[in-house]
């Protein structure tokens, strides 16, 4: 059996994590039988400094061609923030219509968590965000100077008329952003989040803000609503954001399945990153389940690292393991997963987690254990 997968090193660390992750996941092929057929694409910094060219048609044809990407990270001093960011990583992720944001939060042993009497068999949770929705669309503005004098009338006209308030006239700069949730957008997700519950602890959490934000967020309540109906076997409960972020904190043990829209995600996997460790142990995956997904830790490149061989690569390898899993190789996957685990038990880690190994030692260990673990 053989999988294509593309790669994408891109900034940074990113290159020297890619190939820690590709080197644990040969080793996962070779133990459980199949190939995987690696197709590196150039795209990131570098290309974009030389030649002005993000992410082209042609690179977006070739990508189609695939099930799955395995992306390392994005981002370079060099290059004014966002650009790298929402011309790459946002375009591939927007593209591909990858609709959910899946972010694994376990603890594994060995790994300290922050939060006090805390343990591996305490935190063992999933968020599904959305992932293309809510006040990431894109719709929004800033207005100021003469040549838009009418448009900030018109703006501070509908701010006081609706909140009853005088925001002054003379103000000279408005910005606004809208957040869009629709109703198939939110079922395909919250359905994804309820298919994965079953195969879990059957408890679907659903994050939102309709107390105060009940237009948009009440559309997505409602829709939760009308999903669980037809999943009676899966109990369901909802949070506040706000709310959520406490309970994460005081109760981890409380949550099996959380689904939540764009922004709320955002943050809250912030959160669930460092309560199983940190941004070093922190992958996720943006998965389009009939066409082209893309697998990768959540921090950045840190690019004063590039070259040195010190980055932490086991939320890269972690990414992997869910790209297997994506590809229907679970037990490939869960072999990954055991080895991440085994190597953090053994010390033999880089120095963000308290060991003096390299990165490309740590990916080696790593594929050395996936054969006995």
């Amino acid at each position: 059996m053989q999988h294509r997968v593309a790669a994408i090193g891109g900034d940074g660390i990113g290159p020297e994590i890619i190939a820690a992750g590709k080197e644990v996941l040969d080793a996962a092929g070779e133990r459980f039988g199949f190939d995987i057929a690696w197709t590196d694409f150039d795209v990131g910094a570098e290309r974009y400094l030389s030649t002005g060219e993000l992410l082209t048609e042609e690179d977006l044809r070739d990508l189609s061609k695939f099930r799955a990407i395995y992306f390392g990270a994005i981002g370079d001093a060099r290059v004014k923030p966002g650009i790298l960011e929402k011309g790459i990583l946002l375009a591939i992720r927007f593209h591909f219509d990858q609709f959910v944001n899946l972010r694994p939060i376990k603890l594994l042993k060995g790994v300290t968590t922050p939060l006090a009497d805390k343990g591996p068999e305490d935190v063992d949770f999933v968020v599904v965000r959305e992932n293309t929705e809510d006040f990431y669309v894109g719709i929004g503005s800033r207005f100021s100077g003469r040549h838009e004098e009418k448009t900030l009338e018109v703006v501070r006209d509908l701010y006081n008329i609706r909140f009853g308030l005088d925001v002054e006239t003379d103000a000279d700069e408005i910005a606004y952003q809208i957040g869009v949730v629709t109703r198939q957008g939110a079922e395909r997700v919250i359905r994804y989040a309820f298919d994965l519950a079953v195969t879990r602890d059957r408890k679907v959490t659903s994050v939102d803000k309709a107390n105060v934000l009940s237009d948009v967020y009440g559309l997505w309540r409602d829709v939760f609503t009308e999903v669980a109906a037809g999943y009676p076997d899966v109990a369901t409960e909802f949070n506040f954001v706000d709310a959520v972020t406490m309970w994460f904190v005081k109760n981890p043990e409380w949550f099996d399945v959380v689904v939540t829209p764009n922004m709320f995600g955002d943050i809250i996997t912030d959160l669930g990153a460092m309560i199983q460790g940190g941004l070093g142990l922190a992958p996720g995956g943006n998965i389009n389940p009939t066409g082209t997904s893309m697998f990768e830790p959540i921090h950045g490149s840190a690019p004063k690292y590039r070259g040195q061989d010190v980055a932490n690569p086991l939320a890269t390898i972690w990414a992997g393991s869910m790209l297997l899993d994506h590809l229907g190789e679970p037990d490939a996957a869960k072999a990954v997963l055991r080895a991440i685990e085994q190597s953090i038990l053994d010390g033999f880690v880089t120095r963000d987690m308290g060991g003096e190994r390299k990165t490309s030692e740590v990916g080696r260990y790593v594929a050395s254990l996936v054969k006995k673990v």
